[in-house]
């Protein structure tokens, strides 16, 4: 765990307040911001996008935020006109709690799509979690929690760097465990600093900072409604420009990078978080293809759970990425054993790999070609019968 030195200025709840019925299940989160900050986000592609992505895409980005207010366990998604009021209504009552206006409070949802929100549960809610905000760590712990659906865990990430001699923090949350597939999924993550950022330059960082981190995960390749990655600045730190931004980028990567391994390592039934490493195409952007075949390819996901070293399917996914190369470009190794060199297998000893991926739950996984710089790396995991289970009953 990261050492906890949490962004000044923010205060965090998480509260039960009925949506669901286990009473030691939070359901309800809140995070606010003492001072305005700026704000930033990235969302869904999906063309089916939920209530409170619309409200956040409509507010952001923002210099005068002041906090976000969030459900689980009811996406507010597939809800028309009344699950926009209700995400406004949201808002509001936060805004009211806190003392600030609507439109410097944002909103996010997560759970099932196509529920109306019980806004008669989550109103009183709302005024509850505004009277036990925190800044330590129990608080944003609760809050954390709160946001969870079928995660076993709670997925927090702390940095401190030092910029210019001035030390900011940054304190990044998130939750997932399932629907995740690259463009984001369904996920909710907040990177929250006390850091002075111009909001240019949030609203550039963040995109970027989806990209390398939850844009490069999967657990079954499904896009969801609700995928949420929201940035505040309160400025109650040093500003930052030139060197020290950069730097201040690498950190935000970085608790980006971490938080969307967790989600990964949290899957839904996962016993195995592959990391896929592609080097050596042409570019970046087709080595993205291949990684993302290869990890949506149930056939790989499986034969990782059955400990089957079955590189003929890693290599078939590899070739029908939409990516030119010939056979010959393609060397493939799981862990530090060579299985596929330059277009033809290599002799190993299968019952010593397959061993191998049953002792160990995090699987390497390399393909190396030929052809110029481009390089990708990227998590997922295995497909397991618990998935199945899970999801075969989560409505029911």
């Amino acid at each position: 765990m990261d050492t906890w030195n949490l962004a000044r200025g923010y205060r965090y709840a998480g509260v039960h307040c009925g949506i669901r019925p286990d009473p030691n299940r939070l359901d309800l989160a809140l995070v606010v911001s003492e001072r305005p900050a700026v704000a930033a986000g990235a969302f869904t592609q999906n063309r089916v996008c939920a209530a409170p992505v619309r409200v956040c895409r409509e507010r952001l980005p923002s210099a005068e935020a002041r906090g976000i207010v969030i459900c689980s366990g009811n996406a507010n998604a597939c809800t028309g006109e009344q699950g926009l009021r209700d995400a406004r209504r949201m808002a509001e009552c936060a805004a009211l709690a806190v003392g600030c206006r609507p439109e410097q409070m944002l909103v996010c949802s997560t759970g099932v799509i196509g529920r109306s929100l019980p806004m008669e549960l989550i109103e009183p809610g709302i005024a509850d979690a505004a009277m036990n905000l925190g800044n330590d760590v129990a608080a944003l712990e609760r809050a954390a929690h709160a946001i969870l659906t079928t995660d076993t865990r709670i997925k927090i990430s702390t940095r401190v760097p030092v910029l210019n001699g001035a030390e900011i923090s940054l304190t990044g949350f998130a939750k997932g465990a399932a629907m995740i597939g690259p463009n984001m999924a369904t996920m909710l993550a907040f990177v929250l600093t006390d850091a002075a950022v111009a909001p240019d330059d949030l609203a550039r960082l963040a995109p970027c900072a989806a990209e390398h981190s939850f844009n490069s995960i999967s657990v079954e390749g499904h896009e969801s409604t609700n995928d949420s990655l929201i940035f505040l600045a309160n400025g109650a730190g040093p500003k930052l420009a030139g060197a020290s931004l950069r730097q201040f980028e690498e950190a935000v990567m970085a608790v980006c990078a971490k938080l969307a391994r967790a989600i990964v390592a949290d899957a839904e039934g996962a016993s195995h978080l592959i990391v896929i490493e592609v080097e050596g195409l042409r570019s970046d952007a087709e080595a993205r293809r291949v990684a993302k075949a290869v990890a949506e390819s149930a056939l790989v996901k499986t034969a990782i759970f059955g400990a089957d070293p079955n590189w003929g399917r890693i290599v078939s996914a590899a070739g029908y990425a939409g990516v030119d190369f010939e056979e010959t470009d393609l060397s493939l190794w799981l862990g530090d054993f060579l299985l596929y060199d330059r277009g033809a297998p290599t002799p190993f000893d299968a019952s010593r790999v397959s061993a191998w991926l049953k002792d160990h739950r995090g699987i390497p996984m390399r393909l190396r070609f030929t052809l110029g710089p481009g390089r990708c790396t990227f998590y997922t995991c295995d497909l397991t019968y618990e998935y199945v289970r899970l999801n075969a009953d989560y409505t029911t």
